[in-house]
């Protein structure tokens, strides 16, 4: 049996134990118990473990049980062939955490006994399947999991289970936003009709963020229509809408049947195809306020895919009112971060690459920003720190303890407008935007760093300038 791995220990080594209720075996107990009972033949042979065996079943429970009390966003079991052990590693805070292995005889009673919970097909391992789990079913907390499995060479299969524990929606002011980007939200999402979009890469907190501006507009005057898939976030007061395409039930169609039951606010998960944001734009200039996101990389980006997809462009201008790009970057610990002097070199070249998108990256324009910084963060004699990741128990030696977002607001104006109809490329928007005051993605990560929230490497490894 291979030991459990701390996630940010050197070399992955040091045994860890998840926090779990006194009366319950953890993952390592029950993966050592299921160990230490030996099958008859030699471990390639071996693959005689029943799916239904009571400690398989009861450890399978404990790693989701565990990967909950960790924060996991994705459980990823990964099979090899034998002698090699079964990995399971869990993604907490958008990070890969090896976590348990498993002797190899494992490794097909693990993914039966997956399948069972989620009602898929155990005896089709040649085709991905997807299925969902309510694990409430299987005596835990009301979390639905997704399921995917994968096949693998060798006929073995993957599972990825991603973990929707309903939450409930954050305040706005706790995602991240600036404070001139929250006034500026929350001053487009006092309009009656037009359209809202949060763009960014897949598990970018883009669900998340569109549930915090609902919920600060959820009030008992306003009929707010939902279409998502899954539902991962749930709050009073909304309707919320499960679509299925298997059956037809596609946001678009969706969107068809809340525009005639009389909607204030619709909002749609995913502008996935032109149908879409074809009715979406319809809707937001019948009186609507739409919201809904894109997977694209910037704000400017967006204009230029929708446009390519088949938009009119004077419509699709008209309805526009905000674009908000979003990242994630991991927060730093604040029991054990620690803080350092930053020196002048250090905020000139900070300086450069926060003016590198802009039209005035001079030596006179480096410094009058480190000024400026040294104002709105510095203490009284002007000093500037940033601060870096340590490691402690409460931040398991990750030396960060969860997420926040840095964000880029375009706001729609009449040059932005302009643009759309002309088709203009997106780098003349993002030109506009910038002169009207938008901060970029980086330049907002780094006014995070100096507020000692997180740190450049999370900057830049989830930016381009």
């Amino acid at each position: 049996m291979h030991p459990q791995t701390q996630p940010g220990a050197p070399n992955g080594a040091g045994a860890r134990r998840a926090p779990a209720p006194s009366s319950r075996a953890t993952s390592q107990e029950l993966a050592i118990n299921l160990t230490t009972a030996p099958p008859d033949g030699e471990a390639e042979q071996a693959d005689v473990i029943s799916e239904s065996d009571n400690t398989l079943v009861r450890l399978i429970n404990s790693v989701i049980d565990e990967a909950i009390s960790h924060r996991a966003s994705d459980i990823h079991i990964e099979t090899e062939p034998a002698p090699q052990n079964v990995r399971v590693r869990l993604r907490i805070d958008g990070d890969l955490t090896p976590y348990l292995e498993l002797p190899a005889r494992f490794r097909f009673a693990m993914v039966a006994r997956i399948k069972i919970m989620a009602n898929m097909d155990i005896s089709e391992h040649r085709k991905p399947q997807d299925g969902k789990i309510d694990f409430s079913r299987f005596g835990g907390p009301p979390v639905e999991l997704r399921v995917v499995t994968v096949p693998t060479s060798r006929g073995l299969e993957d599972v990825v289970l991603r973990l929707l524990a309903g939450a409930k929606p954050l305040p706005l002011e706790a995602i991240g936003l600036s404070p001139s980007n929250l006034v500026s939200m929350r001053e487009v999402m006092k309009k009656s009709y037009g359209l809202v979009l949060v763009c960014g890469p897949t598990g970018c907190g883009k669900t998340t963020t569109l549930h915090s501006v609902v919920r600060d507009i959820n009030t008992a005057g306003r009929k707010i229509w939902t279409a998502e898939d899954p539902i991962e976030i749930t709050q009073s007061g909304l309707r919320q809408v499960q679509v299925n395409p298997r059956i037809g039930w596609t946001f678009a169609a969706a969107m068809r049947t809340f525009l005639r039951a009389d909607p204030d606010v619709i909002m749609i998960g995913e502008m996935r195809d032109e149908e879409t944001a074809r009715i979406a734009i319809e809707a937001s200039l019948t009186g609507h306020l739409v919201l809904s996101t894109l997977h694209t990389n910037s704000a400017p980006e967006s204009i230029a895919r929708l446009l390519e997809i088949g938009l009119d462009p004077f419509n699709f201008s008209d309805s526009l009112l905000a674009i908000l790009a979003q990242r994630l970057v991991r927060r730093l610990c604040t029991v054990c971060r620690e803080p350092r002097v930053a020196e002048d070199d250090v905020l000139l070249d900070l300086a450069s690459q926060y003016l590198a998108s802009g039209t005035s990256n001079t030596p006179q324009a480096r410094s009058e920003q480190v000024a400026r910084w040294r104002q709105q963060h510095g203490d009284a004699s002007g000093t500037l720190r940033m601060w870096r990741a340590v490691g402690c128990k409460e931040c398991e030696n990750h030396g960060y303890r969860g997420r926040l977002g840095i964000h880029e607001l375009m706001l729609s104006d009449d040059t932005i407008r302009q643009h759309i109809r002309h088709r203009a490329p997106a780098s003349d928007i993002r030109h506009s935007a910038l002169a009207a005051g938008m901060l970029t993605l980086r330049q907002d990560g780094i006014e995070k760093v100096l507020q000692g929230l997180t740190d450049m490497p999370e900057v830049i490894g989830a930016t381009n300038l």
